[in-house]
């Protein structure tokens, strides 16, 4: 496995457990210190520990899927899918791509997410979709 294949797998499970216990450590774990996530269009660059712990402040749980990163060189690409409980009792579908590049030492120096929801539904991701990588849930939260 390529140092930027692995990294990409460092990603794909922080993420994926990262997001469902809202362990915002974890996630800022696989970033360089000096790390710009633009998390969607037209909002502007932010830490990556700073975006999710403002996007993990309006959800209760979620249950997450991340697809098999697909790797070029120093940058990767890789599909991810969530079913999110608000605190309010809603819950939203979303789906999107992360872009991110890789420095030497396999952390992420830079992100770019790609997606688009569904609100007031839960749909799991499609037979089709993936393959899937990593799945995970908040405890408690996903029983269905």
């Amino acid at each position: 496995m390529t140092p930027s294949a692995e990294a990409a797998r460092r990603w794909v499970d922080a993420w994926a457990r990262g997001w469902a216990t809202h362990d915002v450590e974890l996630i800022a774990s696989i970033y360089a210190d000096d790390a710009v996530q633009v998390s969607a269009f037209f909002r502007a660059p932010q830490r990556p520990a700073e975006y999710a712990a403002w996007a993990f402040s309006e959800e209760e749980g979620s249950e997450v899927w991340i697809a098999e990163p697909v790797v070029d060189g120093d940058r990767a690409a890789v599909a991810w899918w969530a079913i999110s409980r608000l605190l309010d009792g809603r819950v939203t579908t979303l789906a999107g791509v992360s872009t991110m590049r890789f420095g030497d030492d396999g952390l992420v120096v830079e992100q770019r997410d790609y997606w688009n929801e569904a609100e007031d539904t839960a749909l799991a991701p499609p037979d089709d979709w993936g393959p899937v990588a990593a799945h995970a849930a908040a405890p408690g939260q996903f029983t269905e």
